[in-house]
């Protein structure tokens, strides 16, 4: 991974020979998370980002206590290396590695390919949930370098700062409001943020889920306008896929001025008197 700006990728095949590592914790995280009962790698730990990783109330993620707590308690402690994966070429793997990164955990990796990329070469599953000893993590407080919030968000507008929006062309347009299948998570307005590239998370990995080369990455985002210098903000739909991106560009492309908007469209679409674009 000589070629990426930080060693944050790990390999199928790296972590099958790791697989009995203690000084690893290897976590999914599934858009479905009911994907990780059927098999999953042997001592994986289930993350339900609906159920664990979100506040049960308010529209937000766990605060640092409750977050350290959770990890704590599947064990998971400050001293482990964490690699993640998930369904849907790691979106909320992705979500996970950033959510942990905002709250200062350094040593976490994501692997490079899917779920789907695992079971597909034949490497081992299992149904069974490992029984990890409960262990102390420690977060400490939020990063705010790396996440943006509304108020932000809307001051960019006048900014410099690039916005890029990683939805699907027809949610950057504005001819869905959602995605088929999860109108759930959609807004009162369709349409981008105004001024957004829009440069689908997807565009940035291969076929089977793997990242595209730091050449191939630079060139993407540089044809859009986007590494010229100037802050970034992503946002998508939740947070999630824009994560995906917000790794590509930070951590693959070391853009240490990257930020993801986690409230993403659902709020934006959402708000009452802010400006909405629906021209392509």
């Amino acid at each position: 991974m000589a070629d990426y700006a930080k060693d944050v990728l790990v390999e199928t095949d790296w972590l099958e020979q790791h697989l009995d590592d203690d000084g690893i914790r290897i976590v999914e995280v599934d858009e479905n998370p009911a994907l990780y009962a059927e098999a999953h790698i042997p001592g994986a730990i289930g993350f339900d980002w609906k159920k664990d990783l979100q506040d049960q109330v308010k529209r937000d993620f766990l605060g640092p206590e409750a977050f350290g707590e959770l990890f704590g308690s599947r064990g998971v402690s400050n001293d482990h290396r964490i690699v993640l994966y998930g369904d849907r070429n790691n979106w909320f793997a992705a979500y996970t590695y950033w959510y942990l990164k905002y709250y200062g955990h350094d040593d976490v990796r994501l692997l490079n390919g899917p779920r789907e990329k695992w079971i597909g070469e034949g490497r081992p599953t299992t149904s069974e949930v490992p029984g990890h000893p409960a262990a102390t993590f420690t977060a400490r407080p939020g990063d705010d370098a790396i996440r943006a919030k509304r108020d932000e968000v809307l001051s960019a507008l006048d900014a410099t700062t690039k916005l890029v929006d990683v939805r699907s062309p027809q949610e950057f347009s504005g001819e869905l409001i959602a995605m088929p299948g999860y109108e759930q998570e959609g807004a009162q307005r369709a349409g981008h943020i105004p001024g957004a590239a829009s440069i689908p998370w997807a565009q940035a990995v291969n076929e089977d889920g793997t990242f595209k080369s730091a050449d191939e990455l630079a060139q993407l985002y540089s044809g859009k306008g986007v590494l010229n210098g100037d802050p970034i903000i992503a946002y998508c739909r939740i947070g999630e896929r824009s994560a995906h991106t917000w790794f590509v560009l930070h951590e693959l492309l070391g853009r240490d001025d990257v930020k993801n908007y986690d409230g993403s469209w659902t709020e934006w679409g959402n708000l009452v008197n802010v400006p909405v674009e629906k021209d392509v």
